[in-house]
């Protein structure tokens, strides 16, 4: 007889499948609500970004005891806390841009008039 799955696998699984949505979703949304959706996901205390980064920190502590422990190689834990860094640096950059994305939400969709000039491309910052 195999073992029911753990409620915490189970609600990774339906996190998981919920992030699948909202990709699907987010790609047909009208410009305006992509970028509040967006703009929530950039904020820096409720937003995905930030929660992601969390819970990837998390993990990367318990990979470290666990690694202490000589349960998991030491690369384990080092590349969850690179990740973690990466998540944390990346949610910080993009909670910058947080208002410009709330402002573009509250703009009315572009009529079928003229289209909006085309912004120039920014090079990446590089730390």
């Amino acid at each position: 007889m195999s073992q029911p799955t753990p409620y915490a696998v189970r609600l990774t699984d339906e996190i998981s499948r919920q992030l699948d949505q909202l990709t699907e979703h987010l790609t047909q949304l009208p410009a305006p609500e992509a970028a509040q959706v967006i703009a929530r996901m950039c904020d820096p205390d409720h937003g995905l970004i930030g929660g992601v980064a969390h819970l990837v920190d998390t993990a990367s502590r318990f990979a470290k005891d666990q690694t202490e422990r000589g349960a998991l190689p030491a690369e384990v834990w080092l590349a969850l806390g690179r990740a973690a860094n990466d998540l944390a640096h990346t949610s910080a950059d993009l909670e910058e841009y947080r208002e410009t994305l709330q402002r573009a939400s509250a703009q009315p969709a572009t009529s079928a008039g003229r289209p909006p000039a085309p912004a120039s491309l920014v090079v990446r910052r590089h730390r």
